[in-house]
């Protein structure tokens, strides 16, 4: 049988080879688990139609995967001491870039126009912790033109980008994936399948780009949601009149009373939809 990147005993040679070490600064936990890797591909729907682009591949486990199934993917990597592994690792696909840079200041724009050869962008990754959640909210913010992100992170985190108005799990994050895409968790991922093993369990989520956004000022309106958040005890009267929202309590009050809300509304309660209207009546659009 061909050794797969996944397979404990390869993946225990190939790091002891290079003297590797795992580190928890940079949130490194790879995934051993091929049934999962293939999941995770699965739920990106790839083709070779696809550009793929990852972040932080470790050892190459998921981007062989993605390097099967795709016909192109751009690997960026932070941790120098991975480059030469996955040279080693990925050498039998040609179809591979590895990119050593930091994802929080790369330039996905440009790798997208330069690398993507008129295919379908997609962004495929395993995430680090530490930084999974602000990476997401950049690519989303940047509006890059991914068709879609399928990322694997903390499950808490994977429930708070898809919860609904109302529930625990509800808030700021919530309402940002819900602005730019149509988010869906796939499945659950074992800390038992990682190497070395997390203290929480991961699941993968999957975010289909939004094609077209309401025309609105995008400024005010997530002024509004991190402030009805960050205040997510008070009522949208208090919340949303805060000083970082800069908006006036007379000026709120006649807004909800012709969007019909109460003032006694929490954040949570409140859809996008709400966010989206009070923002437009507010700003005169």
């Amino acid at each position: 049988m061909t050794e797969r990147l996944y397979m404990p005993a390869y993946l225990s040679r190939v790091l002891e080879k290079h003297g590797f070490t795992f580190s928890k600064a940079l949130g490194q936990n790879f995934l051993i688990d091929g049934n999962v890797l293939r999941r995770i591909a699965d739920g990106a729907d790839l083709s070779k139609e696809d550009f793929v682009l990852e972040i932080g591949p470790g050892v190459g486990t998921l981007t062989e995967e993605l390097a099967i199934r795709s016909e192109k993917v751009v690997a960026v990597e932070l941790d120098r001491r991975l480059i030469p592994i996955l040279k080693e690792t990925l050498a039998a696909y040609d179809n591979v870039e590895v990119i050593h840079q930091d994802a929080m200041e790369t330039d996905f724009q440009e790798l997208i126009e330069s690398k993507g050869n008129g295919l379908r962008p997609k962004l495929v990754a395993n995430l680090p912790y530490n930084v999974g959640t602000v990476l997401v909210a950049k690519l989303l913010e940047e509006r890059l033109p991914l068709t879609s992100m399928t990322v694997l992170l903390q499950n808490e985190v994977a429930d708070r980008m898809v919860a609904e108005p109302g529930t625990k799990d509800y808030g700021s994050l919530s309402v940002l994936i819900a602005y730019y895409t149509k988010g869906k968790k796939l499945f659950k991922v074992p800390r038992t399948v990682f190497r070395p093993k997390p203290n929480v369990d991961s699941a993968v989520v999957h975010l289909v780009r939004k094609t077209h956004l309401p025309e609105i000022d995008e400024d005010l309106l997530f002024r509004l949601v991190r402030a009805g958040f960050n205040q997510r005890r008070k009522t949208i009267l208090n919340s949303l009149t805060a000083e970082e929202a800069g908006v006036e309590k007379a000026v709120l009050l006649e807004v909800l009373e012709r969007l019909n809300l109460s003032p006694k509304l929490r954040a949570e309660n409140l859809s996008l939809g709400d966010f989206i209207e009070i923002t437009r009546e507010i700003s005169g659009n």
